[in-house]
């Protein structure tokens, strides 16, 4: 079985959103060309508490893309976003959601931040998406969404950890880029730990084979 799994195509990271990704819509049009060849498709959702540990409003003398120690684990401060039950937090109004078969929702704890759709930032507490893909009999994953440099890249790593081949579609992501480089070294890292990254075009080529 062949998973695509959607990061994060909520409003928030959307332009206009509370932590717009640069041309983020831009991916929608292409997770909804791409879905149909896909056996199982997986949407996750970053949806915190509205006083959560990343936001910056949380932290007195910090702002927007400092870094702070919790727990010893490095956070970075972000704007509030993605808000449980807010219309940022709301899956992008042009994407077919009736193609989606599950939808992961991450960072729902107050303390700890959850980049990858599988595990939170500390690997202390899973969500479900490793034992639903593994009850769909998925063998094979491809990861696009927002952001490249950050979610997309933990959520891909984490697959390929717990034995999935995966690969990220490219022209399927978008990145922050706060440093520029960030997303190409993001692929970089990203290859390095046997992730594959191709196209869209690639990748639908390779399932009507």
């Amino acid at each position: 079985m062949n998973a695509l799994i959607l990061v994060d195509l909520q409003n928030d990271f959307m332009p206009g959103g509370a932590l717009p990704v640069t041309d983020g819509h831009s991916v929608v049009p292409i997770a909804n060309r791409l879905m149909p060849h896909f056996d199982i498709v997986v949407a996750t959702q970053d949806w915190h508490p509205a006083e959560h540990i990343s936001f910056a409003s949380r932290h007195a003398g910090f702002g927007v893309g400092d870094r702070v120690e919790i727990d010893g684990i490095d956070q970075i401060l972000w704007p509030d976003h993605c808000v449980q039950g807010t219309a940022g937090a709301a899956l992008h109004d042009d994407l077919a959601v009736q193609q989606i078969h599950h939808t992961v929702r991450k960072g729902t704890q107050q303390h700890i931040d959850s980049y990858s759709g599988f595990f939170d930032n500390g690997r202390l507490q899973a969500t479900n998406l490793a034992d639903k893909l593994k009850d769909f009999g998925t063998t094979r994953v491809a990861v696009m969404g927002l952001a490249t440099d950050y979610c997309v890249k933990f959520t891909a790593r984490d697959s390929a950890e717990l034995g999935f081949h995966t690969t990220v579609i490219e022209d399927g992501c978008r990145g922050v880029d706060a440093n520029t480089g960030d997303v190409d070294r993001a692929l970089q890292d990203m290859q390095r730990a046997g992730i594959e990254v191709l196209s869209s075009e690639q990748i639908t080529g390779r399932l009507e084979r």
